[in-house]
């Protein structure tokens, strides 16, 4: 963030470097809030809120558990929540999502940071995706979706339905009002958001594929077409691939803007925030002529006085002092009763829970938070509480393949190890491996990875030494994988083989999550 020579501020895309997949926003009053795709991640539907656009706050996860809530009990990875939409009617906010092996949700709160109300099964259907509702002046209510083909068969395709304006039932069929089969080069259209604007009903909707799409916007006098379409974002020349998929939002002082996201692979789907007009001829026009913009001039509300620079990310770090979850964390699948104990005295202690199914994509009590678009460390201390053997913890840096340094017990004491996992692999690696000479002994563990997702795993005896002392780097190199629909992640684990008592105990210390 930096001052131009008039005295506003302008930013630099993206506005969110790390893995808020699908997003949805909206202005109530001055406020802007902002929701995200979660999949199997528990708890899910994370809700963030910002004054300007900028500066971004997670208030709160409005899905405590995935349902079913005993589907949900292992990591069902790619599955769980998809592209949600959030509005605010009739003094309400309004989450729908949906789980494209069931069908669409909907949850309600009078407070964005919750509580939210038990998630209501409005539209059961396999392949029911991307749901968005509208409710028009005349006081009926729509809701507009699309096609997932693994699911149903069907893709490239929006449908529109009816439903009464408290969205407990659907009213009639639902009817095709966009067939991307008709429109030439159109694939995989999906995640559409609709809007009312001088008479004219829009559909923004985003075709094309996550790493390679653009954004299109479809206009019509009637919400059941026919409509016409335009492409008014794509990469261009840019940097910038896939830039679609978000939502149109008006500024307290008129000004439009369009939040869409980009694919990064292991860092997920960041995202964007791209200066938006009315072009004369009446369409939207994004970005600079169509293209991405990476610099621009902030909304006019970041421009006043503030203290300091706008800091942009969520806050990642945990003293666990709080004696409860931070927004920032979730499971791997819904969370286990007693798995997590926080005493409000700078630990969490993690349950060694008698699971352990050898590969850590399997496991539901990885405590995680989306991998840093940029190089960081993430650091933390540990100390292992068990007497079974083949009782483990760690930090780990987890995809489509992981690689984690931690401590194990076996017959003999406590080691500190790395081990790696690859999907080519027949099973876990171990790529180092050093007893420690008291196995009550405090280590300090660290994940430092650059910008391409490469990642070094280190140790050290002494907790409590300087940053800079006595790392002592157990595996370099490790490429990191994102995972299924999602970034790679970070996250703390602590499990026993199958058949333990799981009274053991991971004594995690204050987690710090820095760039570097």
């Amino acid at each position: 963030m930096a001052d131009d020579p008039a005295g506003r501020l302008t930013y630099r895309n993206p506005i969110l470097n790390a893995d808020w997949p699908d997003p949805d926003v909206i202005r109530v009053g001055e406020t802007y809030y902002l929701v995200a795709s979660s999949f199997n991640r528990a708890p899910g539907l994370p809700i963030l809120r910002s004054p300007d656009l900028l500066r971004w706050e997670l208030i709160g996860r409005a899905l405590p558990a995935v349902p079913s809530a005993e589907r949900f009990l292992v990591p069902r990875h790619g599955g769980g929540v998809w592209a949600p939409s959030i509005r605010h009617h009739d003094g309400l906010f309004w989450i729908f999502y949906p789980d494209p092996d069931q069908g669409v949700h909907v949850l309600t709160a009078a407070d964005p940071a919750g509580p939210w109300s038990e998630p209501h099964f409005l539209l059961p259907g396999p392949g029911v995706i991307d749901p968005c509702p509208f409710w028009d002046d005349d006081g009926r209510a729509w809701l507009v979706f699309g096609w997932a083909k693994s699911r149903s068969g069907i893709s490239n395709r929006l449908s529109l339905v009816e439903m009464t304006p408290n969205a407990r039932e659907i009213i009639g069929a639902p009817v095709t009002v966009i067939e991307g089969d008709d429109l030439p080069g159109y694939s995989t259209l999906e995640g559409p958001k609709v809007y009312k604007r001088e008479g004219w009903y829009w559909i923004f909707a985003p075709a094309g594929g996550v790493a390679t799409g653009w954004q299109s916007v479809f206009r019509s006098r009637s919400l059941a077409g026919p409509y016409e379409d335009r492409v008014v974002l794509e990469q261009g020349d840019t940097p910038v691939n896939g830039p679609h998929q978000g939502a149109w939002v008006t500024s307290p002082e008129g000004e439009d803007w369009f939040l869409h996201f980009q694919d990064r692979g292991v860092f997920g789907r960041v995202v964007h925030l791209q200066p938006m007009r009315w072009g004369d001829d009446g369409w939207p026009v994004m970005g600079s002529g169509g293209r991405p913009v990476l610099e621009h001039l902030a909304p006019a509300r970041a421009s006043e006085a503030q203290l300091g620079e706008p800091g942009g990310e969520p806050r990642r770090d945990d003293d666990f002092r709080a004696g409860e979850l931070g927004p920032q964390w979730y499971w791997q699948a819904n969370p286990v009763p007693g798995a997590l104990r926080l005493d409000g005295d700078g630990h969490a202690r993690l349950r060694a829970l008698p699971n352990d199914p050898g590969n850590l994509r399997d496991l539901p009590q990885v405590l995680g938070q989306q991998l840093p678009g940029v190089a960081a460390q993430f650091t933390t201390t540990l100390r292992l509480a068990a007497d079974e053997a083949g009782t483990r913890a760690g930090v780990v840096v987890l995809g489509a393949c992981y690689a984690y340094v931690g401590l194990v017990r076996d017959g003999d004491g406590v080691s500190v190890e790395v081990r790696t996992y690859d999907a080519g692999e027949e099973g876990e690696v171990t790529r180092f491996s050093a007893r420690l000479p008291d196995e009550a002994t405090t280590v300090g563990l660290r994940i430092a990875s650059d910008d391409e997702g490469i990642c070094t795993l280190r140790f050290r005896h002494c907790a409590e030494a300087g940053d800079g002392d006595g790392w002592v780097t157990g595996f370099e190199g490790f490429r990191a994988e994102q995972g299924r629909w999602i970034s790679a992640e970070l996250g703390l684990f602590a499990t026993a083989p199958p058949g333990s008592s799981g009274e053991g105990t991971a004594v995690f210390g204050p987690v710090t999550i820095r760039p570097c």
